[in-house]
């Protein structure tokens, strides 16, 4: 029996932030889901109202609905749960202006300690000017299309469901690119002491920026499996610890004390030929920075269908998404160029 509209959302929700590796029960009504077993329920609404190309027809508008609240609520929390170390993700509303506010800064804050001076009695102070300020990150429109072949669709192979996911892994992926390219077109603001060009991994200049951004607090280091791949120091002092760490994972998960957190990689189609981030770079960021990449949210989804001449459908999706990067002198980055995509 098909649920009303209110709990199918709901249900689809719990579904789409259900995590794949939690043995959490999940609670819907007075029943308990395991985690493929929710999914499952999910799947089998979906068929049940959209099953069928007459019940497509007729309940087409309501799925769309699900799929815009679905992605509306699911999304944002997606980016943030992989990205909020290094990332800050606000939502806002259709027309509002996307505005982060900068906090003061870590070199405004040494700079006006430099300023604490001994002065005489009503005497003259120097004066110094904090750097905290505000700054907009405009949106842009993200969008794809899914194409269902009528066969298909009468056959099972692919339901609303497959379209669903596709969909968010797809936004996913769109946005974890802009992050990067963002964060890589920033570099040029960096001081040359923050960042270095190299070949190969050299130890001695990834500890000068790690040394760097220490200074402003215990750092974390992002970088790709491929970079981290790379991060061995001299074989002399690495102990049997460590190789048995580096064979079973394929890397150091601590680099001198310094946790090396691995974004994640994929290839632009299925070809497997080309890697969507560049596996050439890694972050080195102090905790408690400033947050380098913001990302806005702005508006809602947009899901409507075009009908082609050989009756396949294909469901378009609408999203805007602004991302933009602020680069401090507290991050510093590291570029081997023998790592590409």
């Amino acid at each position: 029996m098909a649920l009303n509209k209110k709990d199918l959302i709901t249900l689809g929700k719990m579904a789409a932030n259900a995590d794949s590796s939690s043995p959490v029960a999940y609670s819907f009504g007075e029943e308990k889901y395991s985690y493929e077993d929710l999914n499952n329920a999910f799947r089998a609404q979906l068929k049940e109202i959209a099953g069928t190309p007459a019940l497509y027809r007729e309940n087409k508008n309501l799925v769309f609905e699900l799929m815009e609240e679905i992605i509306d609520d699911v999304l944002p929390k997606k980016v943030l749960d992989q990205y909020s170390q290094f990332a800050e993700i606000k939502t806002y509303a259709q027309g509002d202006r996307p505005v982060f506010t900068q906090r003061i800064t870590a070199a405004a804050r040494r700079r006006a300690k430099q300023f604490i001076t001994k002065v005489g009695l009503a005497g003259k102070y120097e004066v110094f000017k904090l750097d905290g300020r505000s700054y907009e990150v405009p949106t842009s429109a993200f969008g794809g299309a899914a194409q269902i072949s009528i066969e298909e669709y009468l056959d099972g192979r692919i339901d609303m469901a497959d379209v669903l996911d596709i969909v968010m892994e797809g936004l996913d992926e769109a946005i974890y690119l802009e992050i990067e390219r963002a964060l890589v077109a920033a570099v040029t603001d960096l001081p040359a002491a923050n960042k270095t060009t190299q070949t190969s991994f050299d130890e001695d200049e990834m500890d000068k920026l790690i040394s760097i951004a220490d200074s402003y607090g215990q750092s974390t280091i992002y970088c790709t499996y491929e970079f981290a791949a790379t991060m061995v120091p001299s074989e002399g002092w690495i102990s049997d610890n460590m190789k048995d760490q580096k064979w079973n994972n394929g890397y150091l998960a601590n680099y001198k004390g310094h946790r090396v957190i691995v974004l994640p990689q994929s290839y632009e189609d299925e070809t497997n030929a080309k890697k969507v981030i560049d596996p050439s770079y890694a972050w080195i960021i102090p905790t408690g920075a400033e947050k380098p990449v913001k990302v806005a949210f702005e508006g809602q989804t947009m899901v409507r269908e075009f009908e082609n001449h050989d009756w396949s459908r294909e469901i378009q999706i609408y999203k805007k998404v602004g991302v933009g990067a602020i680069i401090t002198n507290n991050i510093c980055v590291y570029q081997n160029t023998s790592l590409t995509r």
